[in-house]
């Protein structure tokens, strides 16, 4: 024990001496200043305030405060703000350190805080509640928070508080990660149509073995996909067709009813059904060992193994040249005669995007300088990038996209220019505050084409659970998660599914299945509660 607390407070003096390359002596926190409580700037002329923000950021990003977004809200709020950027993956274990020595800045930007940590700091007093803050200084989050009274529940934390400020993007895509595609150019090889059930594209991808018509020598023409990714990726779809859908967190929502998929018997059959598959080589051996990277390099070598994949969107997987190859599968009919699109929980409303710190002295001044970030002009900025570089200004004020520099995706320029963090772009500001994405647009397109017509309804919502029923779940859920996990690979690699199906039921049961199915039901029901009273 000794020795962990010494490597714990070594660790932690190194951290307080490890300072960003724009860190320096007057990175403290600023001491209270007078500001202006309406109109911009913030803080007159002459009035010298340096706020302290620490944030993650992508290996591609400068530092923010190169960034051509905050150098102008500089210009507009006579504010300053000295970054702190941590590359993103030391991100998590940096702010923990900073939080377990109160070496805090004031705020943590794009602060990437769990509900576990914002429950727990916000009890403990580390960071402050901002619902008053908000009340008084931020008009434009309030308006918003107004209009979307399900974005006020997704912020307010079981004891009433609101900890963080939110991100939103309204596209309508978050929900729907996977997208099944097919080498259209391999099935005119063969002579077959484009599959309309699971049957067939087991055919499509017999025959396109039988010819290796990769040209390969070898049986490697199969389906792809990534289960370890969490979101996009996911085989599950294909389980949708046997009459319930999947996805990694094995949580869909029927009727009112919270359901974990992993016991149900349509999963049982699914797996009994694509192990069948994996016996016959028709799908990537290599699928629960390849990670998220090794998959995409996978659909830009030679020969090309993907006679089929499941992800995001083609171009990713395959590169623009071999995409003209590929076309979009809509749901396919299963054995029993089931169509249907099953949908991610993952979401378009999220809070834990700033908060204020109990060493700032000036959250007022904060909390105005960041409801700039909720105008929904800069929002698209911050989000995608600021004018002159991603957009230009049409006639009517919309911001328009600009022509990619030469070279580069718009992936990779975003990640460059647009800081993300606080924002809000709603559904109505797309064609009339900001032009969206072509890449964003076709996608809407393709669910609407493809698979609008069997999308499953309900989902689960972006609940807040309080910090006993956090902690309850997540110690039942590390152990049942890693039974599901490993017999899921397992029974569709070397199959047994039906001979261990009922004992491995019973463990997950024994194990707390049905007390984490309530959690689940009573956050669930409390969210759709509080909904109706708003």
């Amino acid at each position: 024990m000794k020795k962990w607390a010494t490597c714990l407070l070594v660790s932690v003096i190194a951290l307080s001496a490890c300072n960003n390359e724009s860190s320096n002596k007057e990175n403290n926190n600023a001491e209270k200043v007078d500001f202006n409580e309406t109109g911009l700037p913030l803080v007159d002329e002459g009035v010298d305030v340096s706020l302290q923000f620490v944030s993650p950021k992508s290996a591609l990003a400068p530092n923010f405060g190169e960034m051509t977004i905050f150098q102008e809200l500089e210009k507009m709020t006579n504010v300053h703000i000295n970054w702190n950027n941590i590359p993103g993956d030391g991100y998590a274990e940096r702010k923990n350190l900073m939080l377990a020595s109160n070496d805090l800045p004031d705020a943590f930007y794009n602060a990437g805080f769990s509900d576990y940590d914002l429950v727990r700091y916000g009890r403990d007093g580390a960071i402050i509640p901002l619902e008053g803050l908000i009340e008084e200084y931020a008009p434009n989050l309030q308006k918003i928070l107004d209009e979307r009274p399900e974005l006020l529940a997704v912020l307010t934390a079981p004891d009433g508080h609101i900890y963080s400020l939110p991100r939103v993007e309204e596209m309508g895509l978050v929900p729907y990660a996977n997208f099944t595609a097919i080498n259209q150019a391999w099935l005119d090889e063969v002579g077959l149509e484009k599959p309309e059930t699971l049957d067939e594209l087991r055919e499509a991808l017999r025959a396109f073995r039988e010819h290796d018509v990769n040209g390969s020598g070898k049986a490697d023409e199969g389906l792809s996909f990534t289960p370890n990714d969490g979101f996009q990726g996911y085989l599950g779809d294909f389980f949708a067709a046997f009459g319930l859908p999947d996805n990694p967190n094995k949580i869909v929502v029927k009727d009112g009813e919270v359901i974990f998929t992993a016991v149900q018997n349509e999963y049982k059959e699914a797996i009994a059904y694509f192990h069948e598959w994996f016996a016959e080589g028709l799908i990537d051996q290599e699928v629960f060992t390849h990670d998220t990277g090794q998959f995409l390099a996978k659909g830009k070598q030679d020969p090309n193994p993907l006679g089929a994949f499941i992800f995001w969107e083609i171009e990713s997987v395959v590169g623009l040249e071999r995409a003209e190859d590929y076309v979009l599968l809509g749901p396919l009919e299963g054995p029993n005669g089931e169509r249907m699109y099953g949908r991610s929980n993952h979401h378009e409303h999220h809070r834990g995007a700033f908060v204020i710190t109990s060493a700032n002295e000036n959250p007022e001044l904060t909390m105005r300088w960041v409801d700039q970030l909720y105008d929904p002009h800069l929002s698209a900025q911050i989000n995608w990038g600021p004018i002159g570089e991603i957009y230009e200004e049409d006639e009517n004020g919309m911001l328009v996209n600009k022509e990619l520099p030469e070279g580069i995706t718009m992936g990779e320029f975003r990640e460059k220019v647009a800081p993300m963090g606080p924002s809000v772009v709603l559904e109505e500001h797309f064609g009339t505050v900001v032009d969206m994405e072509p890449r964003a647009k076709q996608r809407l397109q393709d669910i609407e084409t493809y698979y609008a017509d069997f999308i499953w309804e309900e989902s689960y919502p972006n609940v807040f659970m309080n910090e006993e029923e956090l902690d309850r779940l997540h110690f039942l859920e590390a152990d049942l998660m890693d039974v599901v996990e490993r017999n899921y690979a397992r029974w569709l690699m070397e199959g047994g599914v039906e001979e261990e199906w009922e004992t491995y039921v019973n463990q997950l049961y024994e194990m707390g299945l049905e007390e984490w199915l309530q959690i689940r039901q009573d956050a669930y029901d409390r969210y759709y509660e509080q909904m109706e009273s708003q």
